[in-house]
């Protein structure tokens, strides 16, 4: 019977240190299918509710046609400003924003409190190794 406690005691201090963790995501976009966008903006909402909102990072980067997420004339950006403020990072890839210069004249207006980075790939990998997980939808 005590060898059953203790082992039982072990696993709830394991799991309860695993949750005390901090969790680090990063969630790629790269497409403009807006089904796609809006599944990721779910999954990270839904890291949040699991982990709690101080106990998880989460970077969304967007490049490609995936940067549309993050323009103001996008539907979800309303929901992007709300998720800003509740401490999920949005990254802007500038390659794509140039390209989009280039292409037509002007960059796109992004929703504020975006980060724009150099390469959204290169992001990508950089915060995988500083051991985030990545997660593409």
């Amino acid at each position: 019977m005590k060898r059953i406690l203790f082992s039982i005691t072990i696993l709830i201090l394991l799991t309860l240190n695993a949750q005390a963790v901090n969790q680090k995501y990063v969630i790629q976009i790269s497409t403009d299918d807006i089904r796609t966008q809006k599944i990721v903006l779910n999954n990270a909402v839904n890291l949040q509710k699991y982990y709690g909102i101080d106990n998880v990072d989460i970077e969304i980067v967007a490049y490609g046609p995936g940067l549309s997420i993050l323009t103001q004339s996008n539907k979800n950006s309303d929901r992007i400003e709300s998720m800003i403020m509740n401490n999920i990072t949005f990254s802007a890839c500038h390659n794509t924003m140039k390209a989009i210069k280039r292409k037509k004249g002007k960059f796109p207006t992004l929703v504020e409190g975006i980060n724009i980075v150099t390469s959204g790939v290169v992001r990508i990998g950089n915060l995988q190794q500083q051991g985030y997980s990545y997660i593409r939808p």
